[in-house]
């Protein structure tokens, strides 16, 4: 990877759009060919971003997001910057999650965006229920991987089975693939926290939960695994 510019050449007055551009330009000379190395770049630009205040982070993810369609990029940018992620309310959550379309994009605003102001106390719960009560899939999945931020220890996460559950009972019934393995993820992610509300959980709705639901959650319960492997 190439150095990035000094930071006495990139001042705060400087525009968010050429900051955006020099990011993009630096992406495709690096051309990262996965996560790890796409991440490291970022810390490069985290470290020169210290010297920005929020509003001006925000306004340089939300070109990268807009403009360029580097959404794994804009999000950890925030992530890491902690005066732009203190300024992430429910309507900056909308705009960056804005346009989600797929397994990986809702994970990574999820688990990098939502579930982090979330926990914060930056969004409140009403507007994570009406995620989960949309039609459109993407958003309801959403929902769910917002509360993996309030469960894992790695993210921050102390343990949080009162809004996770309430996030799940939403769903309950929901069959759409992508969101029944949420609801499994969600759950299994809270047995640490609080095994018996994770139980009492299951056994209150298994006549409407997915099957894929229960058995890897009840896995999870009683193997620590979400699938045992089989005996050779």
């Amino acid at each position: 990877m190439q150095e990035l510019p000094p930071l006495s050449s990139l001042p705060v007055e400087s525009d968010a759009t050429a900051i955006a551009l020099q990011i993009v330009a630096d992406i495709q000379r690096a051309a990262p060919a996965n996560t790890p190395e796409a991440r490291e770049l970022r810390k490069r630009w985290t470290a020169v971003a210290t010297q920005w205040p929020g509003p001006f982070v925000l306004d340089v993810a939300f070109h990268l997001l807009e403009v360029h369609g580097q959404r794994f990029f804009a999000y950890e940018l925030v992530r890491y910057h902690p005066d732009a992620l203190a300024r992430v309310n429910a309507s900056v959550a909308e705009r960056f999650g804005a346009g989600i379309a797929s397994w990986g994009e809702v994970d990574m605003f999820g688990t990098l965006i939502a579930g982090h102001a979330w926990r914060r106390g930056q969004i409140p719960d009403a507007a994570i229920h009406e995620w989960a009560r949309r039609d459109n899939r993407w958003w309801r999945r959403a929902a769910l991987v917002s509360t993996i931020p309030l469960n894992v220890q790695n993210q921050g996460g102390s343990g949080d089975p009162i809004c996770t559950l309430a996030v799940c009972q939403i769903l309950v019934d929901d069959r759409d693939d992508m969101v029944v393995k949420a609801v499994s993820w969600a759950l299994r992610e809270t047995v640490r926290h609080d095994r018996r509300a994770v139980q009492a959980f299951i056994d209150k709705h298994r006549s409407r939960l997915a099957a894929r639901v229960t058995r890897e959650v009840e896995n999870k319960l009683r193997t620590g695994l979400k699938a045992p492997r089989r005996p050779t």
